[in-house]
């Protein structure tokens, strides 16, 4: 019973990772048993395979490859999905707001692991 449980359309695209948008219209319009999907994850299409790698790619992936947060993406004004070659050339020539995005984004993280490290030695 569980494998005929449908997944939305929204969670479909951000399950797999891919920009909803951009896959055929067949996957867009048919609904994502949990079954498929798992089909989907063990031997990818060749479709999905392709915006994997070139995109255009979710905001939460942008994200991730850019080292910032979603809402340093934001902040820097990028409001759409990117391709890879975009998000590479950003990276080659990173423009002021990455710079200061990537440098806030690091200090969150050095703030939350000196953090994590405090709890430890109160616990012992």
């Amino acid at each position: 019973m569980a494998s005929k449980l449908q997944v939305s359309h929204l969670l479909d695209g951000k399950k797999l990772g891919i920009f909803l948008p951009a896959p055929p219209a067949a996957f867009q319009t048919t609904p994502l048993t949990r079954g498929a999907y798992n089909v989907l994850l063990a031997s990818p299409p060749s479709w999905l395979t392709e915006l994997r790698k070139t995109g255009p790619h979710p905001r939460p992936v942008v994200a991730g490859k850019l080292g910032v947060s979603i809402s340093g993406l934001a902040r820097g004004g990028v409001t759409e999905a990117l391709t890879s070659a975009h998000i590479q050339s950003l990276l080659e020539q990173p423009p002021a707001w990455l710079v200061e995005e990537r440098s806030r984004q690091a200090a969150v993280r050095a703030e939350k692991a000196a953090a994590a490290n405090r709890k430890r030695q109160t616990a012992l």
